[in-house]
């Protein structure tokens, strides 16, 4: 696998096939490790990094694990690549800009990603479509067995795994929900959702997580504290109220459609129209209007369009997705072009053709 090779394909979580795959996109859960008898990274020298970046890499290489993923030179990579990485979800922000030894290990589904020397030593994540929080608990736990067993972790016999950010200790874990929320956004709910959230110490991210903005009204859900909670407990703590937060936006799109079906249909039909017509277009206004055209199909006033695509198109019409689609180097109003272009051509491509508004 290469990564051209994924710039024509599609993560299991852009499938939308998931539980309740209408309102949540994807499911994560990430494990933060480190390597016993060796600095933290924020503390580590060069030569500490590139010997916890080998260690490890050659360590994964032997666990049946392992054998069925693809392993990156993140800091040999070009920053169209990391970019890319970035966008796809497989790699944070942080890895992505960060010096000196790093790498990532990638399975060909991009469920599985293993980030090494990124805030911590190792960071473990699966990846999810739709609500399936116990799927990749399931998975990440033997995912992180293997590795255990390989790899000698930093362990305290009262604190737990011990990690580089103090709220991180104990567990290691952090559980989070991509929500696509267009109706709680319209009808103004959504800072009310956000502080009862926030009472109940779970964090709302934009995304690409900590620190990123909102983008066509994607957010977020995460824990925030790990100390003295079990893996189980923070399951539960997300789990259980992820539904709530469906169940709020579910009748918002309701009311939308009963109160005011017009003003709905025609931000949809706005949003789709320009999107089939636009000759430039940034891509805050992109996602912007695909995430009014998602809610759109999704609520049955567009026919003959796929929500698998429109998921698709969230992710591809991205910087460095569009530079690599397109195979030359854009900037500034090529960008824009580019990116107008390329949305112009595949609703014409489609399976309807343009789509059909009802």
């Amino acid at each position: 696998m290469k990564l051209d090779t994924l710039t024509d394909s599609v993560g299991e979580w852009l499938r939308g096939t998931g539980p309740e795959s209408d309102i949540v996109m994807s499911s994560r859960v990430r494990l933060a490790r480190n390597v016993a008898h060796f600095p933290f990274v924020s503390r580590a020298s060069a030569q500490d990094r590139a010997d916890v970046e080998r260690l490890l890499r050659e360590r994964i290489a032997q666990v049946p694990l392992g054998r069925g993923l693809e392993y990156f030179d993140v800091g040999r990579l070009e920053e169209v690549d990391r970019r890319f990485l970035v966008e796809r979800q497989l790699i944070s922000r942080e890895h992505a800009e960060a010096a000196g030894a790093r790498g990532v290990a990638i399975d060909d589904r991009e469920q599985v990603s293993l980030m090494i020397n990124e805030e911590d030593h190792l960071r473990i994540q699966c990846l999810h479509s739709g609500l399936d929080l116990h799927g990749a608990w399931e998975q990440i736990r033997a995912v992180d067995d293997e590795i255990e067993r390989v790899v000698p972790y930093a362990f305290h016999s009262r604190f737990g795994y011990l990690t580089a950010c103090p709220t991180n200790v104990g567990t290691g874990i952090r559980v989070s929900v991509m929500l696509h929320l267009p109706a709680l956004v319209i009808t103004r709910q959504i800072d009310k959702v956000f502080r009862s959230l926030q009472k109940i110490s779970l964090a709302v991210r934009g995304l690409y997580g900590e620190g990123s903005q909102a983008l066509g009204d994607f957010y977020q859900v995460s824990n925030q504290t790990t100390l003295g909670r079990t893996e189980e407990e923070l399951l539960q703590q997300v789990g259980d109220v992820v539904p709530v937060v469906i169940e709020y936006e579910r009748r918002a799109r309701e009311f939308l459609v009963r109160e005011t079906q017009q003003n709905v249909h025609d931000q949809v039909s706005r949003a789709y129209g320009i999107l089939r017509t636009a000759q430039t277009i940034k891509v805050e206004e992109a996602m912007q209007l695909l995430s009014r055209v998602r809610m759109g199909v999704l609520l049955g006033l567009i026919g003959d369009v796929d929500v698998a695509d429109i998921n698709s198109l969230l992710v591809r019409t991205q910087p460095a997705h569009l530079q690599k689609l397109r195979g030359i180097q854009l900037e500034g109003s090529d960008e824009r072009i580019e990116r107008a272009r390329y949305l112009r051509q595949h609703f014409d491509a489609g399976p309807g053709g343009a789509g059909r508004l009802n």
